[in-house]
């Protein structure tokens, strides 16, 4: 049978999206980005305690003193993970994605409870977006609307969308017809049968789709964070990618804290929307850990946390402050830097930040897998990224979006890919070994992220070479998911075949062997470059300059490496100044500014 070509078709379909509506699009991410921007700023004002005493009081008001207590111990808890504006990042984003999904959602659920066509019509729609992987989501999200928030609000709504909908119209369809008629019979319009008989009736099972849509949007955030949204679910990839177990339990922490305060919030704010959900709670014996006040109240409570706050001053430092010290090159200019979880883009990154810091510059670094860090240079989303491996490793993405960057040249290298064993494995030193030793390694090669330059090779051109095809199954991962099976091999003296370049401190932490290549089949070592997006040199000619001249020796580079794993996740950039202290002379060095003025430097 012939094979669709139902991926051209989309690709083509995508593109078209692209070139034609990409006003509206527009127009659509200025919408949630303003709509974010607003909510995060009420939600990062105050400071953190009084913050979570708002939420605890809010908690207090629709379920009684004990919820208002764990809410407030939750979320301190959340605030002393050093996790607080991640925190209130996501509740944002989530929020956003939950007002949009309900604006779609809610008429959509009417339409369809009145409708049996429209209800036929939508239902497949549903089923394919509750079933399709929610990580292909994010693909036309990117495109359409780049990298940052909208990427990560449209996935999210999307995914959310679907429970919203079904729950609607299932609320009103279960209505009890003898009441739809009783109304009819007494003259009522059915606009009014609608909005006085159906919807205060359904509204508990109305309430459970909203909480539904909340407690989807929650899942989605972690793979938001795959395209720059930030928050907890930045945090949580941040975690992955560089095997830090412990950052993202407390990343995962934060989100559960998150969760159950969402979930109990809107499940009680259900049963005071309702008139059913009152009368229940009327009847129930109020306890004092259970007792609520008046809205009033509650709402006094709020106020008076909020005019204390004001008078302590207690709310977040001002914005005209400023970090930067050393020469003030920047005046405060945004550079914005992407960078996939190496050791060596992890390190170069914070080091160019700091530097740039320390010339006046503000900095933001988001961390991205290589699809997303490529597609947001390629469309003018970040500045530039210091970890691109050509000519080989990114040799693909190289193809695809060249033309759209500008490659600032090498400042390390050469580098190399390699397939490498314990040393405790004997009679294995070469590519030409594997053959003969496949049952021993149960004929698995343990790779990365399918979509690294490094596993395209592998499977295209090294199997092939060594004639490993059908001997070994290379098994898709990611770049933690290898480490992490290397280090359980080599706590238990196991033979294990795993995806590796140099530089990378795992041939610091184990003793392993890198297998010989004597048909040169992974080619010559790659060198790292720093790829800017098309006119970053022409806006920013100093910094241009500086990027074009920069390197580091191996000596440097992989101590200001281990500085930083000593260091552990969150204090990359103290690491950075801590090295920098005992290397006097390198900043001035990699960033020149002439004794008379940065604007001579810069014209020159």
């Amino acid at each position: 049978m012939p094979r669709i070509p139902l991926g051209d078709w989309v690709d083509s379909g995508v593109d078209w999206l692209v070139a034609h509506l990409s006003w509206l699009f527009d127009a659509v991410k200025a919408v949630m980005e303003g709509m974010y921007d607003g909510i995060d700023t009420v939600l990062a004002a105050p400071q953190p305690l009084l913050m979570a005493g708002i939420l605890a009081v809010v908690a207090w008001w629709l379920r009684g003193l004990l919820a208002g207590v764990l809410a407030f111990a939750g979320f301190a808890l959340v605030d002393s993970l050093d996790l607080w504006d991640r925190a209130m990042s996501t509740l944002a984003l989530v929020l956003v994605a939950t007002v949009i999904a309900l604006v779609i959602s809610l008429p959509l659920g009417i339409w369809a409870a009145r409708s049996k066509t429209v209800s036929a019509a939508v239902r497949p729609v549903l089923d394919l977006l509750q079933t399709m992987p929610s990580m292909v989501l994010l693909i036309p999200a990117m495109l359409f609307f780049g990298l940052g928030t909208a990427a990560g609000v449209v996935a999210t709504l999307i995914f959310a969308l679907a429970p919203g909908v079904r729950m609607t119209e299932l609320g009103i369809r279960q209505v009890d017809a003898e009441l739809v008629e009783a109304a009819e019979a007494f003259g009522t319009t059915p606009r009014d049968i609608l909005w006085r008989v159906q919807l205060p009736l359904a509204l508990p099972t109305i309430m459970a789709g909203v909480n539904q849509v909340i407690m989807l949007g929650l899942s989605m955030v972690v793979i938001a964070g795959m395209v720059g949204t930030g928050g907890l679910g930045g945090a949580v990839n941040e975690a992955i990618g560089q095997l830090d177990i412990g950052y993202g339990f407390e990343a995962g922490v934060g989100i559960v804290v998150l969760a159950i305060y969402l979930d109990r919030v809107t499940g009680a704010l259900g049963t005071q929307l309702s008139p059913l959900g009152r009368r229940a709670a009327a009847k129930t014996r109020t306890r004092a850990w259970s007792y609520r006040p008046r809205p009033a109240v509650a709402l006094a409570g709020v106020v008076v946390l909020a005019l204390v706050a004001g008078g302590l001053g207690v709310f977040g430092p001002s914005a005209g402050t400023s970090e930067a010290s050393g020469t003030d090159v920047g005046k405060g200019q945004e550079i914005r830097i992407g960078y996939i979880p190496w050791d060596e883009g992890i390190a170069s990154t914070f080091l160019w930040k700091e530097i740039l810091r320390e010339r006046g510059f503000k900095v933001s670094t988001t961390q991205y897998t290589a699809g997303p860090l490529y597609t947001g240079l390629a469309t003018g989303q970040l500045d530039f990224q210091t970890d691109s491996w050509l000519p080989t490793t990114h040799a693909e993405y190289w193809k695809k979006y060249g033309g759209q960057l500008d490659d600032l040249g090498k400042w390390y290298g050469p580098t190399s890919l390699e397939l490498s064993v314990p040393s405790y494995v004997k009679d294995v030193n070469s590519l030409a070994d594997l053959k003969e030793h496949a049952s021993e390694f149960d004929g698995k090669i343990i790779g990365i992220e399918p979509s690294a330059g490094m596993m395209s090779l592998l499977k295209s051109t090294v199997l092939k070479k060594y004639r490993l095809e059908g001997t070994y199954d290379v098994v898709d991962g990611s770049t933690p998911a290898m480490l992490a099976e290397l280090k359980r091999a080599y706590a238990r003296h196991q033979p294990v075949l795993v995806t590796l370049w140099s530089p990378h401190w795992a041939y610091s932490d184990y003793d392993l062997k890198k297998l010989e290549d004597p048909e040169g089949a992974w080619g010559k070592g790659d060198g790292v470059h720093t790829l800017a997006r098309k006119g970053f040199t022409a806006d920013n000619p100093l910094v241009g300059r500086w990027l074009k001249d920069f390197s580091m020796t191996e000596e440097q580079l992989t101590g200001l490496e281990a500085r930083i794993q000593k260091a552990g996740k969150g204090k990359e950039q103290d690491a950075v100044r801590d090295w920098l202290r005992d290397h006097p002379g390198l900043v001035d060095k990699w960033a020149s500014v002439a004794k008379d003025g940065p604007h001579s430097e810069a014209a020159g």
